[in-house]
């Protein structure tokens, strides 16, 4: 696959997450938005009202064979004071997020 062509299916995913977390998260459209390709930082930027909803730094993936790995170090790298996650989905699946059990604990207001 090219590389544009992978980077825009990354980005298609992170406009279809960015898209549920507006709709579940009952947020404005303007508190999140996709980051420009090649930028450095979490896939997704969010402000105030989606920030204090949702404190994490999210990492897109939309890949068939997914290195878990890789993707939660480059999210670890990524997040500065939010926490880490993972969001991932290949082509005719479901979406699903990977985070620290601790932080799901801690985050997720059980």
């Amino acid at each position: 696959m090219l590389t544009s062509s992978a980077k825009a299916k990354g980005r298609r995913c992170a406009q279809r997450v960015r898209d549920i977390l507006i709709e579940e998260l009952s947020l404005s459209e303007e508190s999140i938005f996709v980051t420009a390709s090649g930028t450095n930082g979490p896939d997704l930027t969010l402000t105030g009202q989606a920030r204090s909803a949702f404190p994490f730094a999210i990492e897109c993936k939309n890949q068939e064979r997914l290195n878990i790995w890789g993707a939660i170090e480059q999210a670890e790298r990524n997040a500065k004071d939010l926490t880490p996650m993972v969001i991932f989905t290949r082509n005719r699946s479901k979406i699903y997020a990977v985070i620290e059990l601790k932080a799901l604990l801690t985050e997720g207001r059980f």
